[in-house]
């Protein structure tokens, strides 16, 4: 599976932003995709998934999760085809400032492997 984030830019306090995940290689219907974030501070050559906090996912049935910080105020969604995970981002705050990276963690069987891209940063001034 191969994850490409775009959509990561300096926005205002107050600002909204959107956040997508070009989705492509294995079929990612055995998966749960979803959005993490690590904040700037931390070296983003840390080990994949170390210090990286879950902000929302969303399951093959459409089931979606979020973050405490986030609810209400980003909404997570896939198109039709699994091609493409977004994630929109409304009344952005300074603390949600962070490298933000999709994630598909796949389960086949008993074996459990989880695909990340690059990240995209986002950035809140206040």
């Amino acid at each position: 599976v191969q994850l490409v984030e775009s959509g990561g830019e300096s926005v205002p306090a107050g600002g909204s932003l959107k956040l997508s995940c070009a989705v492509s290689g294995s079929d990612t219907n055995n998966c749960v995709m979803g959005w993490y974030r690590q904040p700037l501070e931390k070296p983003r050559d840390e080990a994949p998934g170390r210090d990286r906090a879950l902000v929302s996912s969303i399951s093959n049935d459409g089931t979606t999760r979020y973050a405490d910080s986030v609810k209400g105020r980003f909404t997570i969604s896939q198109d039709n085809n699994k091609n493409t995970l977004s994630l929109q981002m409304n009344s952005l705050k300074s603390e949600d400032t962070a490298v933000y990276y999709c994630a598909a963690d796949c389960r086949v069987g008993s074996v459990r492997t989880t695909y990340w891209g690059k990240g995209t940063q986002v950035t809140v001034s206040s």
